[in-house]
C-alpha cells in the first residue's frame, strides 16, 4: 500500500519521502514539480572541430558523448551565463598569449573548461586558470614560493600551459590528443595509446575524465561560438570589461604589500584582485624582476 501511495505522489508531481522506522508518507508540497514547462534537447551541431581537427560524429559513442556533456552544459544557464560575462575580460588576454606562442585559438576552450576561468584550488590541489600541479608547475617556468604562486598569474600561467601543448603535440601528432593528454597526463596517454595500439583520441579507451575532457571542451566552444542562436544574450554593459592596469617593475623586498598599495594609490584589496600570484603580505624578490600590475590613472 505504502509503494503504490508513494507511486501516485510522484505521479502526481509531489516529492515524497519516508521517515526511518514511519509508515507515514509525507508530502512535500513546496518541492512539487513544475509540469507546465516543456524542455527541450538544445541544437545538435551538423560539424564540429577541435583546433581545425573534425570531430567524428558519424562514430556513434563519439555523438552520444558529446551529446551527454552537451546537453548537461547547457543547461547550466546560469553559469553559462557567467562564464560569457568573464570571458570578455579574461579571452583577449589568454588570445593573444596562445597566438603568440603558435597554439590554436581554441586552447582557450581548455581553460574554459579546467576552472571557469576562475582561480580555482581542486581536490587534488591543482590551481589557478590552468590547474597546475605543485610538482608540475615548476618544470613549466612557474615560480613558487612563501610570498609568490604564479600559477595564478593568468599570463605565466598561459604560457605554461603552451609549452606544455607543444611538448605533447610533437609527442602525440594532433591537437586533439594534446589537449586530452592535459587532463590524465602524457605518461598516462601515452601508456594507453601505446597498449590500444593508437594516438586518435577519438578511438582510445581513457579514464573516464579523460574520456568526456574533449567533449567538454568542445560543448563550450560550440556554445560560446552560437550563443545567440542557442538563446544565450548578454548586453554589453553586462559584460565584464578587461581591467585597466599598468605595470611597476620591481626588484626589490616588499615587506608591507598594504602601504606598498597605499603608496601607489590603490588598496591592498586592488592589489591582490589584480595580483593574485601575491600569495601573502609581504614580496621577498631575492632580487628577481617582479611585474605588478596597478590600476591606471
Amino acid at each position: 500500500m505504502i509503494k503504490l501511495t508513494k507511486l501516485f505522489y510522484i505521479l502526481t508531481g509531489l516529492i515524497i519521502y519516508l521517515p526511518a522506522r514511519s509508515n507515514t508518507i509525507h508530502a512535500a508540497p513546496y518541492f512539487i514539480i513544475d509540469t507546465t514547462k516543456h524542455w527541450t534537447l538544445p541544437t545538435f551541431p551538423k560539424s564540429l572541430s577541435f583546433a581545425g581537427e573534425n570531430v567524428p560524429f558519424e562514430k556513434q559513442d563519439v555523438k552520444e558523448y558529446f551529446d551527454l556533456n552537451y546537453t548537461q552544459i547547457y543547461y547550466q544557464t546560469g553559469g553559462l551565463l557567467n562564464l560569457m560575462k568573464q570571458s570578455a575580460r579574461w579571452f583577449p588576454l589568454i588570445e593573444e598569449r596562445l597566438r603568440a606562442k603558435g597554439i590554436p585559438d581554441d586552447f582557450k576552450y581548455v581553460c574554459v573548461a579546467e576552472s571557469t576561468l576562475q582561480n580555482l584550488i581542486s581536490k587534488s590541489g591543482a590551481t589557478g586558470f590552468w590547474q597546475f600541479m605543485s610538482f608540475t608547475a615548476p618544470g613549466y617556468g612557474l615560480q613558487m614560493n612563501s610570498s609568490v604562486d604564479e600559477r595564478y598569474n593568468v599570463l605565466k600561467s598561459t604560457d605554461a600551459a603552451c609549452a606544455y601543448f607543444k611538448t605533447a603535440y610533437h609527442k602525440f601528432s594532433t591537437w586533439t590528443a594534446a589537449a586530452a593528454s592535459f587532463n590524465c597526463g602524457m605518461g598516462k596517454y601515452n601508456e594507453e595509446a601505446t597498449f590500444q595500439q593508437t594516438k586518435n583520441y577519438y578511438n582510445l579507451y581513457l579514464p573516464e575524465e579523460t574520456n568526456n575532457y574533449i567533449y567538454r571542451i568542445l560543448s563550450f566552444k560550440y556554445i560560446f561560438e552560437n550563443a545567440k542562436t542557442l538563446g544565450f544574450e548578454i548586453e554589453n554593459e553586462r559584460l565584464f570589461a578587461p581591467h585597466n592596469t599598468k605595470i611597476l617593475r620591481v626588484n626589490y623586498s616588499i615587506n608591507n604589500l598594504a602601504q606598498f598599495a597605499l603608496n601607489n594609490g590603490t588598496t591592498y584589496k586592488v592589489l591582490r584582485i589584480l595580483n593574485p600570484w601575491l600569495r601573502g603580505k609581504s614580496l621577498i624578490t631575492g632580487g628577481k624582476t617582479y611585474e605588478i600590475l596597478l590600476p591606471a590613472l
